[in-house]
């Protein structure tokens, strides 16, 4: 796993990459800081390492992943993402392919997500649950978790914070 801070305008984000692509993308301090789905997969020391023989790959997931955030930040939703290595619970990996689906400057709710679960996998889902993925996803921004608001349209929970969640959704042109 390789490691990099990236200066966004909201903050540094640690980006973290392995050969099979962004596997993180951390505020410094937010909750979950550093995990990769539960607190039992999470970053731990310093993950760079020069002469990995991974790091040529690992360079450039870093590098892509900083071209998308520059675009994304000076308001270009047209650039392809980063390869990502999204690691996570089976439920995990479905709520943020689900969150990956939600178009640039729109939002949906936790229950909807839910609806859209159960409608695709036939189990019935809580949005608590649902909630909970989201809150775990481990990339930040460029998995739009910051696209969920609750029922009632309300800007809630945020593991970067809220006022970062209200400046994104603002970045998109969402009226909050």
């Amino acid at each position: 796993m390789r490691t990099e801070t990236y200066d966004s305008p909201l903050g540094g984000l640690v980006l973290a990459a392995d050969v099979e692509g962004l596997a993180g993308a951390w505020f410094a301090g937010q909750r979950h800081y550093g995990e990769f789905g539960s607190v039992w997969n999470t970053l731990v020391g310093d993950f760079e390492r020069p002469g990995n023989a991974g790091d040529g790959a690992q360079a450039c997931v870093l590098a892509q992943a900083r071209a998308w955030l520059d675009a994304y930040f000076a308001g270009d939703n047209s650039s392809g993402l980063p390869p990502l290595h999204l690691m996570g619970t089976p439920f995990q990996q479905c709520v943020w392919q689900l969150l990956l689906e939600i178009p640039y400057g729109q939002t949906t709710t936790y229950g909807a997500l839910a609806r859209e679960l159960e409608h695709r996998f036939g189990s019935r889902t809580s949005a608590r649950a649902v909630g909970g993925a989201v809150g775990r996803n481990p990339v930040s921004i460029i998995v739009p978790c910051h696209r969920v608001l609750g029922a009632n349209g309300a800007i809630t929970g945020y593991a970067g914070g809220v006022d970062r969640k209200r400046a994104l959704l603002e970045l998109e042109g969402v009226r909050v």
